[in-house]
């Protein structure tokens, strides 16, 4: 961790310092933008970008006023540049946005293979992707449109995207409000140098509206953001075999999400190495405020979190490993086809989580939010706040957790679901190996606070797990868990005395 703090430190050195260089302001307005919330305006700000490109860069600046606009593209040494008052408002026409052939999605703003650009100002990029998606539904309905309409809805690729930069170096996307997207919110795809900070995102008006997606990229900061989404909240990916995300700071930032938190994978083909996570809390939240994921062969490791406030979310931490679009015998593919498949080995070691205060309750988190999570299927108790679930061929490594508070609503009855303890019990959990991963995938599992499976090294130090009423199950369990450690663990749960709290299957205990 000491190795990740000192990356950290030259990674703000560098970031913080790349755009001290003067640059030229262009009025968008001279080169023809309307801000009168009518005129279709991609034409103008799109000469106003190439201008100050080849003029050796500069801010394209947007004045007060609502400035329509389908798809962009920034180009080298260009930010845009939003001052308070003035709104980059999405065409809600669909046949206005360009699904880039390079990067296979649709957006209102792209970068691609670009250096030093950004967004930047008190201003607002409203993608207005309700009304586009729908018109879009309409369009696919009359036969206009070609999309494979799953439930009803338009692909996600389909929809634009509000920001999606790909492979440019020196991004600086800083102090903008960010709604409304027909899709993810903003993407930064193999991209090396990002600093964000200072965002307010409302990105809660349709499906799959993420908060920010990190795909692949190295050299990320992230800090002072607020961000409400209907999916996943500081989601980070990796589509490539070949790519990670690497060397990411996220710190002082507030989410708020009808999925999960702080999320790693899915998708997670290369990995995740080298964060801090630091002062982040997560509210009303319907899954896990922290997931790590590494079920698509990727690798996660050296990974701190430090000072999460978790309140009222389904689950607090889940880490999860499998074998999904990696195994040879989900992936559909002819036996000619599979012999060129790529297989890696997933990996998750070295995860230190601390600082965390959480509490968990009986009702559902997003209830009453335009997009909720779904209904889960019933019957089934509420999980625990803790889950560390490897597989049995690729087991976790060296997990800690402490200085922990976990407040749970317990009653867990028996007679309404029921996941015993004995090892009948315990292996006829299923492993679930190829699943998407969820904490909620089991339905019943067999404790209340903390259920942990298949790891080499596990440490619970200093933790506190309450329950507000009687619970059946027992606060741990602990299932093919070589080397675990538990110091300075307080139960809390009423009508518990002479309970046994943790019960330990298969597994090795370091006094």
């Amino acid at each position: 961790m000491k190795r990740t703090a000192t990356l950290i430190v030259s990674l703000l050195l560098a970031i913080c310092t790349m755009n001290a260089a003067e640059v030229k302001d262009y009025l968008a307005t001279d080169f023809g933008a309307k801000a009168d919330g009518i005129t279709l305006n991609s034409a103008s700000i799109q000469a106003a970008i190439d201008f100050a490109s080849a003029n050796g860069g500069g801010r394209v600046v947007f004045t007060p006023g609502n400035f329509v606009t389908g798809t962009i593209y920034v180009k080298d040494g260009v930010t845009l540049h939003l001052e308070s008052g003035a709104t980059l408002l999405g065409s809600t026409n669909p046949w206005d946005y360009v699904k880039d052939p390079y990067v296979g999605w649709t957006s209102m703003i792209f970068s691609i293979k670009q250096k030093n650009v950004g967004i930047t100002g008190k201003g607002t990029i409203d993608g207005r992707g309700f009304i586009t998606a729908n018109h879009m539904v309409e369009y696919i309905h009359r036969g206009l449109f070609q999309d494979p309409m799953k439930l009803d809805r338009p692909n996600e690729v389909n929809r634009p995207e509000n920001i999606y930069f790909r492979e440019c170096e020196n991004v600086t996307i800083t102090g903008i409000t960010l709604k409304d997207p027909g899709s993810w919110n903003q993407t930064y795809d193999q991209c090396h140098n990002v600093y964000v900070d200072g965002l307010t995102v409302d990105s809660k008006s349709y499906w799959n509206n993420d908060g920010i997606d990190i795909v692949d990229c190295e050299d990320v900061i992230i800090r002072n953001c607020y961000i409400d989404a209907a999916d996943d909240v500081y989601c980070f990916k990796s589509h490539s075999h070949d790519h990670m995300c690497k060397n990411i700071l996220l710190e002082n930032c507030v989410g708020r999400s009808s999925a999960n938190g702080v999320k790693f994978g899915t998708v997670s083909k290369g990995g995740f190495k080298n964060f801090v996570i630091r002062n982040i809390t997560m509210f009303d939240t319907y899954r896990s405020a922290v997931t790590f994921a590494a079920v698509d062969g990727g690798e996660i490791e050296n990974i701190l979190v430090d000072g999460v406030r978790s309140l009222h979310t389904g689950n607090v931490v889940f880490l999860r490993m499998g074998e999904r679009w990696n195994k040879i015998t989900s992936l559909g593919l002819s036996e000619k086809d599979r012999q060129n498949v790529r297989r890696k080995v997933p990996c998750m070691k070295n995860v230190t989580i601390r600082n965390v205060y959480a509490e968990v309750p009986m009702d559902k988190p997003d209830a009453g939010y335009n997009y909720e999570g779904p209904i889960e299927d019933l019957p089934r108790n509420i999980s625990p706040a803790i889950i560390v679930a490897g597989i049995p061929q690729y087991k976790m490594e060296n997990v800690v957790l402490e200085n922990f508070e976990i407040v749970m609503p317990g009653a867990g009855n028996p007679l309404y679901a029921f996941r015993g303890t004995s090892p009948e019990d315990l292996d006829g959990i299923d492993e679930m190996i190829d699943y998407y991963p969820e904490f909620s995938q089991w339905k019943e599992l067999p404790a209340w606070a903390a259920y942990l499976r298949h790891a080499k090294g596990v440490t619970l130090r200093n933790i506190v797990f309450k329950a507000a009423a009687p619970d059946y199950r027992p606060a741990v369990v602990a299932d093919d868990i070589d080397g675990l450690k538990m110091e300075g663990i307080t139960y809390d749960e009423p009508s518990s005395e002479g309970k046994k709290q943790v019960v330990t299957y298969k597994s090795v205990i370091n006094e």
